[in-house]
């Protein structure tokens, strides 16, 4: 990578949007799905640019375990100025650079799913390792209107 197309940021903040334990675990593994959803958010007068990760797992068709974290990364001036068209209006995160963000969102989302159910029966449920590169298929490109911030869904 050149250092012309590098992308600075930094990790702003760290938050737990959402966490619970809506029924008793099941006592049989193979009944478990894990459902995930993740939105990329962003805040372009502070240019910040946040992944939003929701994690369900699911015995049957029934909730049992929640998870909503966001990962807030602040961009550096020189490289926001590359991302954002203030033109049109467009906020375009390359491929590599949103993967990169979802990963590292993904990562801490695991480490809080430890730290939340540390010494409970839940602690066995690990969020397992994903391939985020296969879910965010080419570069994201973002809208922005009149609201601060908005909002792009991947699934």
């Amino acid at each position: 990578m050149k250092k012309e197309d590098m992308i600075n940021f930094g990790l702003h903040k760290v938050t737990t949007e959402q966490f619970a334990i809506i029924s008793e675990a099941p006592k049989d593994e193979k009944e478990i799905t894990l459902n995930s959803n993740f939105k990329f958010v962003t805040d372009t007068e502070h240019r910040v640019i946040a992944t939003l990760l929701r994690i369900i797992f699911n015995k049957k068709d029934s909730p049992f375990l929640l998870l909503e974290t966001g990962c807030n990364f602040i961009i550096e001036k020189e490289s926001w100025v590359k991302l954002f068209d203030k033109e049109n209006k467009i906020l375009t995160l390359p491929q590599g650079f949103a993967s990169h963000l979802l990963m590292i969102g993904m990562g801490t989302t695991r480490g809080i799913l430890h730290s939340k159910t540390e010494n409970t029966p839940y602690n066995k449920y690990i969020l397992p390792l994903m391939n985020v590169s296969n879910m965010v298929k080419s570069d994201v490109e973002i809208i922005i209107d009149q609201v601060k911030q908005t909002r792009v869904e991947l699934e």
